[in-house]
């Protein structure tokens, strides 16, 4: 026989037993975390936003074969096509891109999935972890087209020290919420909680994965690897409404449980967001040894401290650096579809609400 307490953590979590003559579920007992309505309904909905972006997802649906590989192929076996500085930042994104998609994926479905009680939210996590395989898939299929070593890129997050520094930093934080006897309720382990996600939303998801696009997409801009391009476009905006969804939660976990956001939790993020910009640093460096077309690793480092800044005021954060604009400002109207519908020479395929992500750096 369970205890109460043991009813109330299987019925947090979607497959408690089925009672018959319940009440009805009230909209306010749905939250985020540490909820204990029955998570099997969906409705009535608590947050709107998630649903909405669940659907918008949905609407913006693509697929990597989709994408033309043709001038890449032959731009990329062609002896004079590339550059080596070229030919290095195209397979170190690779070799990051191609397993930190599964990372991120690992720690929806094994981690972050178990402990959000609000079914809606559910919903778009089960929509986000299908993108991540996406955008895994679309990785494999790039490296499968160029006739890359497989197993060269797909490892190379064990050897390349910026790469597996940022995998590495990332790995305890979900290995923290995959924990079995890991569960959320107290004032300790609801921080905890909000720890990791801001971890993977705003740091891994928000400031990791910007260096190595806005390399990919400026050498779409000199007409250069443009079906690879054109699938970064398509991922990037995925990744955009990842971190919108993200910073949602994360702000409403915070106003339903503000005693979480005290100073020394504060400054503990404000570190964790530091550390990060570091090894995204240390990764533009290594990408990038050498400048292409009036980029270098300190320009990508101007950038990621903006992109930081914006980390940090999204979460309610005072900026941490002192920069003022955006070095890239070309990245928000590569990633705008509708604007840029013709930017690439590859075919790009528009679906019937493909503009209607709106980016957000």
């Amino acid at each position: 026989m369970k205890n109460k307490e043991e009813k109330e953590i299987s019925g947090s979590i979607g497959y408690e037993s089925i009672k018959a003559d319940a009440n009805e579920i009230k909209v306010d007992d749905k939250k985020i975390i540490n909820c204990r309505a029955d998570l099997n309904q969906l409705v009535p909905f608590k947050y709107p936003w998630a649903w909405e972006k669940y659907l918008t997802s949905c609407a913006n649906h693509w697929m990597p074969n989709e994408i033309n590989m043709s001038d890449d192929i032959a731009l990329w076996k062609s002896k004079n096509g590339l550059t080596e500085d070229e030919r290095l930042i195209i397979e170190r994104n690779l070799g990051f891109f191609s397993t930190a998609d599964s990372l991120v994926a690992n720690n929806l479905v094994l981690a972050i999935y178990k402990h959000i009680t609000n079914p809606e939210c559910r919903q778009y996590l089960l929509r986000q972890a299908f993108e991540e395989a996406l955008h895994t898939h679309s990785y494999q299929h790039i490296v499968q087209s160029l006739g890359l070593n497989e197993a060269h890129i797909f490892n190379m997050y064990r050897k390349v020290p910026s790469i597996r520094n940022k995998s590495s930093w990332a790995l305890p934080y979900t290995q923290s919420l995959g924990d079995p006897n890991f569960k959320t309720g107290s004032t300790k382990n609801n921080k905890r909680f909000l720890r990791d996600l801001i971890v993977f939303y705003v740091v891994f998801e928000g400031i990791f994965f910007y260096v190595g696009f806005s390399q990919i997409l400026s050498m779409g801009r000199r007409n250069k690897m443009t079906g690879i391009a054109e699938q970064f476009q398509y991922i990037i905006r995925d990744e955009s409404m990842h971190l919108n969804f993200g910073i949602d939660v994360i702000n409403q976990i915070k106003i339903e449980n503000p005693e979480l956001w005290d100073i020394n939790f504060q400054k503990e993020i404000i570190n964790i967001i530091k550390e990060g910009v570091e090894l995204e640093r240390q990764y533009a460096i290594d990408t990038m040894p050498n400048g292409i077309s009036g980029l270098n690793a300190n320009v990508f480092y101007e950038y990621i401290q903006y992109i930081a800044n914006r980390r940090c005021n999204q979460i309610g954060l005072p900026k941490q650096f002192d920069v003022k604009e955006n070095p890239f400002p070309w990245m928000s109207e590569i990633t705008d579809l509708k604007k840029e519908k013709n930017f690439f020479e590859t075919r790009v395929t528009e679906y019937q609400t493909g503009g209607t992500l709106k980016w957000d750096e």
